[in-house]
């Protein structure tokens, strides 16, 4: 199933489409010996191709090539749709393993009140429990930057009061 395209007249052509699967499946396989291993691991040895397809008739299976790049290439003796669907599970398996863990911002400022503070403490509580990571930032703007220590302060408190779901990975530098 090659599809070719042609290009805006410079000659250049896009690579050929390539199939989906990564192995070659009974008559796909080019060798005409191939090193045969059963489902269960059994060794049949050096077999022609026809009989190596005859015997995965035999028993209902597919001859899988496994292994292309050696002499014979290794084949296997199994049933192709019920291996694709197990490495199909496989992947979305590790893809929910590895879920991304977002970064969650949240601004306060030094003079930030405490009915504020608590819907924003609330609000990081949350993300955390999801498995969020947050990060407080803090502004001071003009001659705000006198108050520095009231925003340390403010930062020791929010980090105390969410001390029991959260552990601070690294304190941010003050910046100016």
């Amino acid at each position: 199933m090659s599809t070719f395209y042609r290009g805006k007249g410079t000659g250049a052509r896009r690579p050929q489409r390539t199939s989906p699967d990564k192995h070659r499946i009974n008559d796909r396989i080019r060798a005409a010996k191939v090193r045969l291993i059963g489902d269960d691991g059994t060794q049949y040895g050096v077999l022609s191709l026809d009989d190596a397809l005859r015997k995965a008739e035999e028993t209902g299976m597919d001859v899988v090539e496994v292994s292309p790049n050696t002499e014979p290439p290794v084949c296997k003796l199994m049933d192709y749709g019920k291996y694709k669907y197990r490495e199909q599970k496989k992947q979305s398996e590790s893809k929910k393993k590895r879920a991304e863990v977002s970064l969650k911002e949240l601004r306060v400022r030094y003079r930030t009140d405490v009915g504020d503070l608590e819907t924003k403490l609330k609000r990081a509580r949350e993300f955390l429990i999801e498995g969020d990571k947050v990060k407080f930032s803090m502004r001071f703007r003009g001659r705000e930057a006198m108050f520095l220590s009231l925003g340390e302060e403010k930062f020791n408190e929010i980090a105390q009061r969410l001390s029991d779901v959260a552990v601070i990975d690294e304190r941010s530098p003050t910046r100016g």
